[in-house]
């Protein structure tokens, strides 16, 4: 089962290049890529180093559904109020 992630939305949002978040979990830039992509899924340590940065759960940032667009989820927010 494929595994989902939000590293480059979370990245946009901190204005973090993958060079600099490469530099806070201590892997290769490459390796950011690769994950972003979803060519290579992390390890657990490595999930938690991706959580310890971004300050979010693990569950926030990995997931086994993809997720929804950041637009649809401020939309159908909007839309509930």
């Amino acid at each position: 089962m494929p595994i989902y992630n939000q590293l480059r939305v979370l990245r946009a949002e901190r204005g973090l290049s993958r060079v600099a978040l490469a530099g806070l979990v201590e892997v290769h830039p490459q390796t950011i890529g690769a994950i972003e992509r979803g060519d290579y899924y992390p390890s657990l340590d490595l999930a938690f180093r991706f959580s310890d940065v971004f300050g979010l759960p693990v569950e926030a940032i990995f997931g086994r559904q993809p997720f929804a667009p950041l637009s649809a989820q401020l939309y159908n927010k909007e839309e509930r109020s």
